[in-house]
């Protein structure tokens, strides 16, 4: 086969330091349309980023030559640098150090993107912790609730 092709598209979620509460409304507006562009930056397609106040959830079309590794530490390291930048009230911003990336069928995109875009609204009811450990959850994936907070 003389052409690589990859239909990789995943979703993403980290959270700030703690769970602080940092990324306000007026934040979150500028925020997301730069986690997009840091994700086109590498190469990747940002279909859609949203989150509430203390994290984020991007749903990522990756490019066959990018890890998740490597596009992580960009999108949460220019992130935290321009956050600091723009926003000098948030001179010690930090995300986690974790983060989680799920697959997701090309079936399930339609309804990633409208639970990404609904996030505020699912927060008014759920907070980050549950909704994380339903994530866990939902995928199969095993944890330990003393490693999962940093």
């Amino acid at each position: 086969m003389p052409q690589s092709i990859a239909y990789i598209l995943l979703h993403l979620v980290f959270s700030t330091k703690d769970r602080l509460p940092h990324l306000n409304e007026a934040i979150r507006s500028e925020l997301h349309p730069y986690l997009a562009t840091v994700a086109r930056n590498a190469g990747c397609e940002a279909l859609r980023v949203g989150g509430a106040s203390d994290h984020v959830h991007l749903a990522i079309r990756f490019s066959r030559t990018v890890s998740v590794a490597s596009l992580i530490e960009e999108l949460k390291t220019g992130s935290s640098k321009w956050l600091k930048k723009r926003f000098p009230n948030l001179p010690n911003f930090s995300w986690q150090r974790g983060y989680s990336a799920f697959s997701i069928s090309p079936e399930d995109q339609n309804g990633l993107l409208v639970y990404i875009e609904n996030q505020e609204e699912h927060h008014r009811i759920v907070t980050f912790q549950d909704e994380y450990r339903a994530l866990l959850t939902e995928f199969g994936v095993e944890y330990d609730e003393r490693y999962m907070w940093d």
